[in-house]
Formats: structure tokens, sequence, C-alpha cells
């Protein structure tokens, strides 16, 4: 009787491996909430107009109708919180693809090839990580023409430096391990090697700097809306909503309290999923947990 080999198991995706982690799993699910209700109060589907002033309904407490009351012009501040999260989100979602995909090209191309272009992203970077994050943004911000997109580009700028740093580092490892080197002898084209055989290898870096990265880029984006550098009103947005609570939180607290606990709620998931991504994909944390 001829035996048949037992098949190898597939090892879980990392999706999976994410919602098997307690953390990982709830701080997914909290997000993926948040940014659906976003879209509904968007949509109209959930609560009321963001922007629609009720003045009869000024300064409400919580209650059945609007669940975390109302600010000085009757605005359902529930509906504006949610709907800041999501516009937080689209911010921080471009501002960090924007930081991932030019520094991780330039730590990619300076690391591998040296010389001259290593000297010019080193000291390109150094230049900008000479600026504090919020100065840098605010700068950049205030230079711009206001609108959403243009807050993500300056706070994409910023985090440039952090990409192009952690990838750089790997990559001047990589151009000397055996595989690049016969790759080279073959006579493959340098930009080839780079995209079929390094880049493919540091993926997991790039993936655990974007999911802590966001979290940065939410609070950098609140920052720049509380200082008046953000989206421009009408649309609702965490940091505008502090700024405005300020002079309300003895007469009205919850004006404070719901954005900003929200923008706790956002930044700690955002984090742990970070955390959970890094003990998923990186191969230190395997050994260990070996």
């Amino acid at each position: 009787m001829q035996s048949v080999a037992p098949e190898k198991a597939k090892s879980p995706s990392v999706f999976a491996r994410i919602l098997r982690s307690w953390t990982g799993g709830t701080s997914l699910i909290v997000l993926a909430a948040l940014l659906v209700l976003s879209i509904l109060v968007n949509l109209g589907v959930v609560g009321f107009d963001p922007i629609a002033q009720t003045p009869a309904d000024r300064l409400l407490a919580p209650n059945g109708t609007y669940w975390f009351g109302t600010d000085q012009f009757g605005r359902d501040i529930f509906s504006r919180v949610i709907s800041g999260v999501g516009s937080s989100a689209l911010i921080s979602g471009v501002a960090v693809t924007i930081a991932a995909l030019f520094g991780t090209l330039l730590g990619l191309v300076g690391g591998f090839y040296r010389g001259v272009i290593d000297v010019f992203g080193s000291g390109l970077t150094n230049v900008l990580f000479a600026f504090p994050p919020l100065l840098l943004a605010l700068t950049l911000a205030s230079v711009l023409d206001r609108n959403w997109f243009t807050v993500a580009v300056a706070i994409g700028i910023v985090y440039i430096p952090i990409f192009a740093r952690v990838t750089r580092g790997p990559v001047l490892s990589l151009r000397e391990i055996e595989f690049v080197k016969a790759a080279k002898s073959t006579g493959m084209a340098s930009i080839g090697i780079m995209f079929k055989h390094v880049l493919p290898n540091i993926y997991s870096i790039a993936i655990i700097q974007i999911a802590l990265s966001l979290s940065w880029a939410v609070l950098t984006e609140a920052a720049l809306s509380f200082l008046g550098l953000g989206s421009p009103p009408p649309a609702p947005s965490l940091g505008s909503m502090i700024y405005e609570a300020r002079t309300l939180v003895l007469i009205a607290p919850w004006t404070l309290w719901a954005p900003g606990a929200v923008i706790v709620v956002f930044v700690v998931c955002l984090n742990l999923l970070g955390d959970s991504l890094r003990d998923i994909l990186d191969p230190r944390s395997k050994e260990v947990n070996s």
C-alpha cells in the first residue's frame, strides 16, 4: 500500500494572526467601527448633518437624541466627532502614503547605490530632522494653500526622513548578501535587483513603520487643526473642535471630552495595531517568542 505524505499546513495570514491577538484584533475592530461609522455619518445614514446648526438645541448635554450633546451652535457633537475621524484618517492616510513612497525610495536608492546619491539623501534627511516635526509641519502648512490635501502633504514631508532612515540601514546590509551579489554577477540591472531582491526583504519593516506613523500623523493633524492650520471650516476636525471647546469647558464639558476621548482611542488603537504587526512581522520577535 502506497503511503501518502501529509500535506504541510498553511501558515495563517497576517490578517488572521492579528485577529488572533487580543490587542491587535480589538484595535482593528475598533478602528474599522470608527471608519464605518464615519462613512455612514457622511452619507447621512447615522446621526445628523455634521455642519447643520440648530440654535434652539445649543449646548444640550448628552441625551437620547444627541448622544454626545451639542455645541454652542446646536451642532450634533457625535456626528461632528465621527465625521472628524474620517477626515483625520483621510489626511493621515494620504500623508503616510506620501512619506512611505518617497522615504522608502530615498532610503532604498541611497543605501543601494551609496556614493553621491547616498550623501545627498542623508544630507536631506539630516536637514529635515534638524527641525521639530510639529514646527516643520506648521511652517509647511502655513506656506501652502489651506485644504485637506496640502495639510496631508505637509505632514507627509515631515515623516519622509523617518522612512528613509528605517529603510537605508537594512538595504546597506542586504546589498552585501550573497544572493544580491549573485544577481549582480548574472548581469541583472541594478534597478531590477533593488525591486526584485532587496525591496521584498524590507517590506515588513515598511509596513510596521506605516502602522506606527499613522498614529503620529493623527496627532500632528489634530495639532495643526487646533492651531488653525488644518482643514478649513465648516469641515469637522477633532483638533479644531478641541480649540472651540476650550472656552466652554466649564459650562459644557462634553464639548471637550468627546473629541479628546476619540483622539485618545484612535491613537491608542493605531499604536496597538502597530505593535501587533511588529510582533508578527519582525523576525527578531519571532525568535524571542519561539
